[in-house]
């Protein structure tokens, strides 16, 4: 039983000094979790939904119940000028009530301009269910330090089998149905380009760019090449890399980026996708590779969201064919490198190169087989569902 979901008392915590955002996918539990921090630590919370027009007609006129200790702002991105009315609202009523905004498109982008919100925010992305967070287990693993891994018994592998066939976003994972599983796969993607997309960009071929998203799930774990999907699609490299970034932008895919040192000679930086979804995967190798890219990319955004770190996650791959899946980075310093594979139980050669290369700590060889856990060439050999317990 998950009892709250990892973010909670961070964002309870910061809400006494600033407001919060939290941004990530469409039904990934953005709004459950605002309710269930307003449920718990306040004696009364307001809800207001952009997309209410009641709820709408309040927000403008600024009619907040007077006895709210909390107020939660759900898809307030929607409205045009909606950073400088927060701005507003923030500095009028800061005092009075507290201010949670959620939105299933990135709340940060506007960071790349003038930021009108400056110090009176921080920022969360909440990713979906990882077997970490599945399991109940404390977020946060110890920067530079062996990542701690239980034993795995088969409740664990149990739940880590579910995990890679209903996906972590809550609704299917928690009710374990094919038939819910296909009906949320259709009706999140058609929400998604029909309502959210539409709403906010300017889109002319909503059915071009729903086909773009159906031809994505085949892509996983290449290089992507915007070439290819342009032929694909019949339109200009302008036009489909314009998608690429509103996909992304709400939380439908991410991409990765190759890591550049001195001591490699890396490519050209031609990025690896993954999904926020992993369930739509047809192929298993891609399933199990997006699985590991979803819960490294969780890991890394807790420790940049919560702790402040600098975390990024690239891969690597030089001019020469050497690639290796994953390189967790903070303050510029590689920490843990990640190679995926179905069975195979010999280290990674290219993964011993990179390792010694780099002077890489710690050089993980993930399988998708339970009960194996063994070091090799410095390289440590270990069960996905055992490596996944030990990020978050």
């Amino acid at each position: 039983m998950i009892r709250e979901r990892y973010l909670s008392p961070y964002v309870t915590s910061d809400l006494e000094e600033k407001m919060v955002f939290i941004g990530g996918p469409r039904q990934v539990g953005k709004t459950t979790l605002a309710a269930s921090i307003g449920k718990k630590n306040y004696p009364t919370y307001a809800y207001f939904n952009w997309d209410s027009r009641e709820d709408r007609r309040n927000i403008i006129e600024g009619s907040f119940p007077s006895e709210a200790g909390l107020v939660i702002l759900d898809e307030i991105h929607k409205y045009k000028p909606w950073k400088n009315f927060v701005k507003g609202v923030f500095d009028k009523h800061g005092d009075r009530f507290h201010i949670l905004i959620t939105g299933s498109a990135r709340l940060d982008l506007y960071r790349r301009g003038g930021d009108s919100l400056m110090g009176r925010y921080h920022y969360y992305r909440l990713h979906p269910f990882s077997l970490g967070e599945a399991l109940q287990r404390k977020p946060g693993p110890q920067i530079f330090k062996e990542l701690d891994f239980p034993s795995v018994n088969k409740s664990i592998t149990r739940s880590f089998d579910d995990l890679l066939h209903f996906g972590g976003f809550p609704e299917p994972f928690i009710k374990q149905q094919d038939r819910v599983l296909r009906r949320f796969h259709n009706e999140r993607l058609d929400r998604l380009v029909r309502e959210d997309i539409r709403d906010i960009e300017l889109v002319r071929d909503l059915s071009a760019l729903q086909l773009l998203v159906e031809i994505l799930p085949d892509k996983v774990g290449s290089l992507l090449s915007l070439h290819s999907l342009q032929e694909d699609l019949q339109v200009t490299h302008k036009t489909v890399s314009s998608w690429m970034d509103i996909l992304e932008n709400f939380y439908y895919h991410f991409r990765i980026y190759p890591f550049s040192a001195s001591a490699i000679k890396s490519l050209r930086k031609q990025p690896k996708m993954y999904l926020w979804d992993w369930s739509q995967i047809k192929d298993r190798s891609a399933r199990l590779e997006n699985v590991v890219a979803a819960a490294l990319l969780k890991m890394v955004h807790f420790l940049h969201d919560a702790e402040g770190y600098k975390s990024e996650l690239f891969f690597l791959r030089d001019t020469e064919g050497r690639e290796v899946d994953f390189l967790v980075v903070v303050d510029k310093k590689p920490w843990m490198a990640v190679e995926v594979k179905s069975t195979d139980r010999s280290s990674s050669p290219h993964l011993r190169y990179f390792g010694a290369k780099l002077d890489i700590p710690f050089r993980y060889q993930v399988i998708g087989e339970t009960g194996v856990d063994i070091f090799r060439d410095n390289v440590r050999i270990i069960s996905m569902d055992k490596f996944l317990c030990g990020i978050i």
